[in-house]
């Protein structure tokens, strides 16, 4: 038999083969067929998307404040809130540590994270910056950008456009090659370029226009296939989108007639400072902002943030705290805050319920009393939405409308779908608040180990004479840099005689720093967010002879807003002076100092396994400055996320097995008033805050991901002292719910018959 005919069966002839093997081919081709394209534009009143104009409703949730085992999550409960888009900051700093060097792993897998967005069926609004601010170190900033020669920041500068340019197209071809964006079936709808930059302009910089005007080439020039924004910047060209930022935004307008009238960041809080109290923000305020939005016609809103998070590590800006929360519909540990959460989702309903008369055209206004109007959208097709505001900030108000008669509170807005029902209030909350509780699992066996001070190892240190600045020095690597001087005390000094001790003056662009006279602790200096820098004067306490004084500087993140922050300075930059002697004054600044950039347990790994095992640990001292701490716990049982109470400690940095939770600083306590909140009046970051008094953070997240089922390494530095017989291990959960209609309307007058038609 013909071997070609024994490869055929005798019941199918060739070209039955062939039409089969075409077939296979074809549902294989099917199978992995790209995703459909999206196509993305804007008109004058909304984002297009393929040629249906839409109201998107957007949150921030960023990658690195939190951990890859919490994204699905996340997104999750953003996507059942509401949300049609998820916004984030891309981080330069995390993504290139050194020149050429990327880092795209673990939680700053930016593609993981995308596409996660994606597997969801939601967008995705990419902010590439590369400035981002965020209350992240350095802005988001890589620290060699700084020493990059000739570089000045944000401006028409060739060495920072280069640098800017080359990190920007890195990402969109990144994407393009993911194929992340909307036209190739990915789920990025939005990106943008720059970053607020339009205050940065109003404080005066050289050559502003033409700066902003390169961002907007070179956004363009990147052909990505969705529009661009660029938020605050009142002068963004055509077509990039020029859109709003802050607390309320219902009277912006954009800078062209043909573009959509767009909210990049609706501030759901306020970040918190070490040394202030934690900033809210009443849900009923912020639903009320939204909805005024709306009615003004506005089509897109981004609440910054959805999920704050955790500045885990170093990442934290100047005196920023580690907790990110934000008073955010989901909390920093990713649980819902209610009645946030809830009453937001009620609100996105309700807009949702009016889009097709939202986006055909401007409302009809009416006057329908002192304080109070109706915006009425209609469609071609005939559908009707109204939106009914009490502008009153006292006082209940009954209005007339299409012949039936509206009760509406004090400050707030009803949604009627149909001009017909109202079917949400935006001071009216029906959903029930979750009472949270920080449950102790349990406190640890401690032991430690004392950091080495006034270490004459000159393999890690050097002198110089006169006064260095820190991140020169440092280059951000580690928080803390030694200053040590030698100076000799003649035996015939007056003090000697009256114990009328000497007074060291210390100037220091901050923002905190120990002094030590011959290894023992003289003081502690520190600064605030709001002036960082500090003069520490105290007596010390100098025999006669040599006399070692050492000044350990100490940095809480770096500046991540200004102009030019690139040149602002930290460290010990003096004068450094010695009053009360015979001489008079003496002046030690430029003497020759050594220094020694970090401490001995840093440069040993001490929070490593490896490192952790290189010391011997001996009982737990309490109260004792620079002090490490190690101790070791099984992870306790269930899911509710955990944390660290950390409120027995001074300040410091605290690891689990390995990974930095960030800094703690309970010592500092929160200074300020507490004003009660009331939603009834307009907004800020100061007037709805909590825990004057108080440690501005407590607790502390430990990532369920970080843990072993046993033998979990806990590492605390403490620089100041602090009892870590105090520290406990706790779980986050509800515990328990209660109806929060009362406290959503502030008064019991203005509970009644609110969101009804008679």
């Amino acid at each position: 038999m013909d071997s070609k005919r024994e490869l055929t069966p005798p019941h199918r002839s060739m070209g039955t083969v062939l039409l089969l093997a075409l077939s296979v081919m074809l549902s294989t081709l099917w199978f992995f067929r790209a995703p459909a394209a999206t196509t993305v534009s804007y008109d004058h009143r909304a984002i297009t998307i393929n040629g249906q104009r839409r109201i998107l409703v957007s949150g921030s949730i960023h990658y690195p404040r939190s951990t890859p085992e919490m994204w699905p999550e996340l997104i999750r409960k953003a996507k059942e809130g509401g949300l049609d888009v998820i916004e984030t900051y891309v981080f330069w700093d995390r993504h290139e540590p050194s020149p050429g060097q990327y880092n795209f792993e673990g939680k700053y897998d930016l593609v993981r994270f995308i596409k996660l967005v994606k597997e969801a069926g939601m967008y995705l609004h990419l902010r590439l910056g590369p400035y981002v601010c965020a209350e992240w170190n350095f802005g988001g900033f890589p620290i060699w950008l700084k020493y990059v020669p000739g570089i000045s920041f944000r401006t028409d500068n060739e060495p920072f456009k280069a640098e800017m340019e080359r990190f920007i197209k890195k990402i969109v071809n990144m994407m393009k090659s993911e194929r992340l964006y909307a036209l190739q079936g990915g789920p990025i709808i939005l990106t943008q370029i720059e970053n607020e930059y339009g205050p940065v302009q109003l404080w005066g910089v050289p050559d502003d226009k033409v700066y902003a005007a390169w961002t907007a080439r070179l956004a363009l020039g990147l052909d990505t296939g969705v529009p661009w924004v660029m938020c605050k910047q009142e002068d963004a060209p055509d077509p990039i989108i020029d859109t709003c930022n802050g607390f309320y935004c219902d009277g912006f307008t954009p800078n062209k007639p043909n573009k959509p009238k767009m909210w990049t960041e609706t501030w759901t809080g306020w970040f918190t400072s070490f040394g202030a109290p934690i900033p809210h923000r009443p849900v009923e305020d912020l639903a009320y902002a939204v909805v005024s939005f709306i009615q003004n016609g506005g089509s897109f809103f981004s609440y910054y943030m959805f999920h704050g998070g955790t500045n885990f590590g170093r990442t934290a800006g100047n005196f920023i705290a580690t907790s990110y929360d934000y008073d955010a519909p989901i909390d920093e540990y990713g649980l819902l805050r209610q009645p946030k959460w809830g009453h937001l989702r009620d609100l996105h309903k309700a807009i949702k319920s009016c889009e097709s008369a939202l986006v055909n055209g401007d409302p009809t206004v009416t006057i329908l009393g002192h304080n109070q109007q109706s915006f009425v959208f209609r469609s071609d097709s005939g559908a009707c939405a109204a939106f009914l505001s009490n502008n009153d900030t006292e006082s209940n108000v009954t209005v007339a409308f299409n012949g039936m008669h509206y009760e509406l509170p004090p400050r707030s807005i009803s949604i009627l779908p149909d001009c017909k029902t109202a079917v949400y209030n935006t001071a009216r909350i029906v959903v029930k608040t979750a009472e949270m509780e920080m449950a102790r699992v349990r406190g640890f066996l401690w032991s430690s180990y004392s950091e080495q001070i006034d270490s004459d190892d000159h393999n890690i240190s050097f002198s110089k004479v006169g006064l260095l600045e820190q991140v020169n020095v440092t280059r951000d690597t580690t928080d803390y840099l030694w200053y040590t001087t030698s100076i000799d005390i003649s035996p015939d000094e007056n003090f000697l005689k009256n114990d009328r001790y000497p007074v060291l003056s210390v100037s220091s662009a901050g923002p905190s720093l120990h002094v030590y006279i011959n290894g023992k602790l003289s003081g502690f200096g520190y600064g605030g967010l709001e002036g960082s820098k500090l003069t520490y004067r105290r007596q010390v306490k100098l025999s006669a002879g040599s006399n070692k004084i050492s000044i350990l500087s100490v940095a809480v993140g770096l500046y991540n807003a200004g102009t030019h922050f690139e040149s602002w300075n930290y460290g010990i930059l003096g004068p450094v002076t010695l009053s009360g002697l015979n001489e008079g004054l003496r002046d030690l600044s430029n003497e020759k100092w050594t220094y020694k950039i970090g401490l001995e347990g840093e440069t040993m790994n001490l929070y490593s396994l490896d490192g952790s095992s290189s010391v011997e640990w001996g009982e737990a001292s309490r109260d004792e400055p620079l002090t490490w701490y190690k101790a070791s716990f099984d992870a306790p049982d269930g899911n509710d996320p955990l944390a660290l109470d950390m409120v027995s400690m001074g300040k410091g940095l605290v690891w689990v097995n390995g990974q930095s939770i960030g800094r703690y600083w309970p010592a500092y306590k929160a200074h300020g008033t507490c004003p009660r909140c009331d939603y009834r009046h307009f907004h800020n970051e100061k007037n709805c805050t909590t825990g004057c008094g108080e440690p501005s953070q407590r607790w502390y997240h430990v990532p369920r991901s970080w843990l072993h089922p046993t033998d979990n390494l806990l590492i605390v530095l403490e620089e100041w002292g602090g009892d870590p017989t105090g520290i406990t291990l706790v779980k986050r959960r509800v515990q328990g719910t209660m109806n929060s209609v009362a406290a959503a309307w502030m008064n019991s007058a203005a509970a009644a018959g609110m969101n009804s038609a008679t």
